[in-house]
């Protein structure tokens, strides 16, 4: 494949993923990285899984990701806000943060302010 060809199709990669990012409000990562999952993160996922079924939530992605380099923080989720463009990093996330997560920062905008361990403006793609 030529690099003009490579670069192409890029191009409609990246349209389709923005279509498909488009009905997307609320992004959620959770890190599961060894250490991760051996603070709990598999427990924490299942659990927001579970709460967002329940809560019949069509415009929250949820994935997963490596380390983050936040250690002694894990079991650690982000929650990106698509539409604001911010993204909140919150530490030491149990099953029971993880609902607190999703009911008021996910449902009713207000995050959970004693679990964050960081808050930023995302940058326009």
């Amino acid at each position: 494949m030529k690099v003009e060809e490579l670069r192409k199709l890029r191009e409609r990669l990246k349209k389709k993923i923005r279509l498909r990012n488009k009905n997307i409000r609320i992004r959620i990562i959770v890190g599961m990285a060894t250490s991760g999952i051996a603070s709990g993160a598999r427990e924490t996922l299942k659990a927001i899984l579970e709460e967002i079924e329940k809560r019949n939530l069509t415009d929250v992605l949820v994935t997963q990701s490596g380390e983050k380099g936040l250690h002694p923080e894990e079991p650690t989720v982000v929650v990106e806000d698509m539409e604001k463009k911010i993204r909140t990093i919150y530490g030491g996330v149990s099953p029971e943060v993880a609902r607190m997560i999703i009911a008021e920062h996910i449902v009713y905008g207000r995050p959970v302010k004693k679990y964050i361990v960081q808050r930023e403006k995302m940058e326009e793609e």
